[in-house]
């Protein structure tokens, strides 16, 4: 009985490791998450600074030809980062639950799905940030 008694010790003691493990990955993402969200918060308002300094220049004296326009994009790219980072952690979350029945079953998989899409999404943010400061210049 001894044999067995530590046998379900280390079952336990494991699955308590891999489910830790699974909470560290889902506090990650969700660190993630807001470090998205913070990100498209600071680039609307980068866009209302933009637009308070154009507005200072028109007043300052100086042609309204030299004062730089302002597109607009950045207020668009903003929310859209804030809400990328608000479905990341809802996917976060839903992940993390799906991982965790998988798990006291036996039968964990991995997602390349999730991988991909968070993969092509970071890609498209960044190209279209490149795209953007080569024309804001």
């Amino acid at each position: 009985m001894n044999e067995l008694e530590d046998d379900v010790k280390d079952t336990s003691a494991g699955l308590r490791r891999v489910h830790m493990a699974n909470e560290r990955t889902f506090l990650a993402w969700i660190r993630t998450s807001i470090g998205v969200m913070a990100f498209g918060f600071v680039v609307e308002k980068f866009a209302l600074f933009i637009k308070e300094i154009s507005h200072v220049l028109g007043k300052s004296g100086i042609p309204q030809s030299e004062v730089p326009t302002v597109h607009g994009y950045s207020t668009i790219f903003g929310v859209l980062l804030v809400g990328i980072g608000a479905a990341m952690g809802l996917l976060a979350f839903l992940r993390y639950r799906k991982v965790e029945k998988e798990i006291d079953v036996g039968a964990y998989h991995t997602s390349p799905a999730l991988v991909k899409l968070v993969t092509v999404t970071v890609l498209g943010i960044g190209i279209f940030l490149m795209i953007y400061l080569i024309q804001s210049t």
